[in-house]
Parts: structure tokens; sequence; C-alpha cells
């Protein structure tokens, strides 16, 4: 479990005791915690804020993406952090710098460990590219390509090209769980297998429109997805979209728009 906590399946974190951080003014989130059994023991979920994602697994503590702009009070520092691209909601120095103990072990695509440029001040590092497969504490975590194919800023110019970043599969005993990154629906999305739970963002022009993403959905058939960076998305298209799929959504307020 969470460190300090006592998790039942499906709780909100507030029934914990967390207080709002009293530095700054963070963004709500709705600190709500998930729990998946795996062969080898619970995979317990929190979607924090925007791309921002806190899992637990055996007493490992692993934050993806974790940005400023998200409220990290009362939640325990990172075991291992991944992160999948060096834009500035993604690769957050500052909360690198928070999260990390002496022996924190920080993931990431080349671009990111060349970025951080920290280690061993920061933690330990492991280079981990969207070809790359490798077990780090006990996880298995795979690279999944992650760009755009028609979204940018100018023709020729995507917003994500192929190899500033990567998603992930991380599997956990079997229970694999995919996080997306700023990618569109590509060839290489649709053919991951395999997958429990997945992340997929959903904020056009920067990745797919959530009817895009119900596609990509579609094709690799996860069992529970969840919306995540969906600034200004409409999700009950999303949901309505993967109507009858037998994929369930999870939707959880992370921009502080949902209501």
């Amino acid at each position: 479990m969470f460190r300090g906590f006592a998790i039942a399946c499906t709780v909100t974190v507030a029934a914990f005791g967390l207080l709002p951080s009293a530095i700054g003014a963070p963004l709500p989130s709705s600190r709500r915690v998930d729990t998946v059994r795996t062969a080898a023991g619970e995979l317990h979920i929190m979607p924090v804020f925007h791309g921002s994602v806190m899992l637990e697994y055996r007493g490992t503590v692993i934050h993806i993406d974790p940005w400023g702009q998200a409220d990290y009070s009362g939640l325990p520092p990172a075991d291992l952090i991944v992160i999948t691209h060096t834009h500035a909601d993604h690769l957050d120095r500052s909360m690198v710098d928070r999260l990390h103990k002496p022996d924190t072990l920080i993931v990431g695509p080349p671009a990111v460990i060349d970025t951080l440029n920290c280690a061993p001040a920061c933690g330990r590092v492991e280079t981990i590219g969207e070809a790359d497969h490798q077990i780090v504490l006990g996880i298995g975590i795979q690279g999944v390509p992650m760009y755009n194919i028609v979204h940018g800023s100018a023709p020729s110019e995507p917003y994500h090209h192929r190899g500033v970043g990567s998603g992930y599969v991380l599997d956990f005993a079997g229970t694999r769980l995919y996080i997306s990154g700023d990618s569109e629906c590509t060839p290489e999305m649709k053919q991951v297998r395999n997958i429990t739970i997945a992340f997929l963002a959903m904020n056009p022009p920067r990745t797919s429109s959530p009817r895009e993403v119900a596609v990509c959905a579609r094709a690799f058939r996860p069992g529970i997805v969840y919306p995540y960076h969906y600034r200004g998305s409409n999700l009950q298209e999303f949901a309505d979209a993967l109507r009858g799929s037998g994929i369930e959504v999870r939707i959880r307020q992370l921009e502080g728009e949902l209501r």
C-alpha cells in the first residue's frame, strides 16, 4: 500500500487527511486511488493531475511525469520516476528534486536523461527508449513510440517528433499498464498487446481527439482506460465511442474542469 495509508479498492485520498499544499495554489485533483490485483500483489493507481500519475506496487512508489502544477502534499517520495518526454508539463526538474531520494531510479528516453543531466545528485538514471525493454526494480518497462503524425506548429514541424519521447508499458507480474505520453493514435499504439490498464492522452492538437483515441483503444483493447492529459476535451464523447466495446472507461477529475 501507499506508505502510511490504508487503502480500500476505490477511495478518495481526502479520507486520509491529506491537506492542500500551503505553498502556491496548485490546481485540484480528485486524488482517487484504485486497486488492481496482480499475480504478485496489489497495484495501487492514483491519477494525480494532467499527465501525472502515481503508482504503488509491493512497496515501490512510482511517480510518472510529476508536475508542480499538481498538489503533491502528503504524497510519498519516489522509488522510481518515469518521465516520457522533455516538455515542461512532463519533465519538471523541481518535482524530480522534491520527490527523489538518494536511491531513486529515474527512467526516461535519451532526450529526458540528457536534459536532466542531474545524476547522481537526483538519484540513479536508466535510459529506456522507444525500442527498449528492461526490468528495473522488478518491473518490466517497455518503450513504445510516442509522436505526432498530423498535428504540429507547421508542416514538417510536429509538436512531438518521433524520438523526442517514449510511451511505456509497465509490467507488474503480467498486469500490463500502458502510459501513452503525448502521442497521437499511431500504428505502434494500435499494436500494443495484452494491456490491462491504459492511460491515454487526448487534447488535440497536441495529441489525438477523444474519438481518434477511442479508435486506438478499440484496436488494442485494454481492459481499463483512464483518459488523461485531456485539457478541454469532451470525455463523454470518448466514453460514448467505447460503449459496447467491453473496455471500462474510468474518468477522473484531473484538469480542474470536471464537476
